[in-house]
């Protein structure tokens, strides 16, 4: 099972309609595919009409209550299943540091998920905290949004050197620029500037339209409301550059995540079924 999480230190950059587009593309494309909702605002799990789970408190979670197989709802798309926000999530990083391993904790938790799944996609809360290194340590790709704005810029930098500090030599970064408008020069500049600066910047632009923004009054993905639609597609053109980039990747990337997670990620022996497959949520 892959893990790809979409984040952002910055918050309001189009990370949560990045998520659930890529998520539907990932299913629609034959996966069988996760996304865990692990914003306490729950802006996922509204966009896909999901309910949250009595008993989805981040205390049972962590505690071995509850499992997180338990809490899994089915999207109403094929191969597509959803794994709720809860409001108690505001406290994840404070529940994580109570307990041992606390930054190896989300990758253990969803080793039973990768005999159901070939693709396990975070949406992140903004910020930066213990959650943020949680899911640094267990994602094989990191797709960040990118607002055309000097902050957003500085963000991405922090995020490239603590990598770097860290030496998880493995994880992929893949930044992309979102919320674009073309008709302000000063987006385009620091669009050139950055390009020539970080030359692993995906292609793909995503406009500020209205047509994306409706997506949260619609509580569709765009692909599947309007599959021929100017967004859909570029959305469609993103995942492609994504699926390239992952497929791309060195091959010793999993023995790397390992070692960084304590030895926590192993290779999953369900992954080429999962690939294929269905999810098993009703």
């Amino acid at each position: 099972m892959r893990i790809v999480a979409v984040t952002s230190i910055k918050g309001g950059v189009g990370k949560t309609t990045t998520a659930v587009n890529l998520a539907y593309l990932s299913a629609a494309g034959g996966a069988a595919t996760l996304l865990w909702d692990l914003d306490p605002q729950g802006a996922a799990t509204y966009a896909l009409r999901g309910d949250t789970h009595e008993h989805a408190s981040v205390k049972r979670l962590l505690a071995g209550k509850v499992e997180l197989e338990e809490l899994i709802l089915a999207s109403g798309y094929p191969r597509l299943d959803l794994l709720p926000a809860d409001f108690s999530y505001r406290n994840f990083a404070v529940h994580l540091a109570a307990r041992r391993h606390p930054t190896a904790r989300l990758l253990k938790m969803s080793r039973p998920l990768r005999e159901i799944y070939a693709t396990l996609f975070l949406d992140c809360p903004a910020g930066i905290s213990l959650l943020s290194e949680n899911v640094l340590r267990a994602a094989d790709a990191i797709i960040v949004p990118l607002v055309p704005t000097p902050l957003s810029l500085r963000m991405l930098v922090q995020l490239y050197e603590f990598i770097a500090r860290e030496g998880w030599t493995d994880l992929m970064l893949m930044p992309f620029f979102s919320l674009v408008d073309r008709r302000r020069s000063l987006h385009g500049e620091l669009i050139a500037e950055a390009r020539a600066q970080f030359p692993q910047l995906l292609a793909t632009e995503v406009p500020d339209w209205s047509e994306i923004e409706r997506m949260s009054v619609r509580r569709v993905p765009l692909p599947a409301s309007a599959p021929t639609s100017a967004a859909a597609l570029l959305y469609a053109q993103l995942w492609s550059e994504v699926l390239e980039r992952l497929s791309n990747g060195p091959p010793e990337a999993a023995a790397v995540r390992a070692q960084r997670s304590g030895g926590a990620a192993t290779a999953s022996a369900g992954t080429l079924s999962a690939e294929t497959g269905t999810s098993s949520i009703a």
